[in-house]
């Protein structure tokens, strides 16, 4: 294993376990995935200490909030989809007041329409 990657076994599952619990349910959640989407736990170390990282940056209260964002979203977290939502700022915003991009009006026709070969007559 290259040197750069060695520093990340020097902490084993358990402890990235523990910790995620004193955060909260849904940053265990989401080290569970991290530990258990490889073929080894050693292949979530990495994420799981970056996690770690944006604890400290942004504090654990954000951090779940974005952790429980994603989940909403995904059922494949990535670290990367966690760190932007809280550079953004996006861990702040109520996950019950944010629009589904597919109901947001728009242009978007109705099942209807393509029914009737192009022709909107929806009576």
């Amino acid at each position: 294993m290259p040197q750069n990657h060695q520093k990340y076994l020097s902490r084993n599952e358990d402890e990235f376990r523990s910790w995620a619990h004193t955060i909260g349910p849904r940053t265990s959640e989401v080290v569970e995935h991290f530990l258990t989407s490889g073929a080894a736990p050693e292949q979530g170390y990495k994420s799981c200490a970056s996690l770690t990282k944006l604890a400290d940056r942004y504090g654990h209260d954000r951090l779940e909030k974005a952790c429980e964002r994603v989940l909403c979203y995904t059922s494949d977290p990535a670290i990367r989809n966690i760190s932007t939502l809280l550079r953004n700022g996006q861990d702040k915003v109520s996950v019950a007041t944010v629009e589904n991009p597919f109901n947001s009006g728009g242009i978007t026709r109705g099942p209807g329409y393509y029914r009737r070969g192009g022709a909107h007559n929806d009576q």
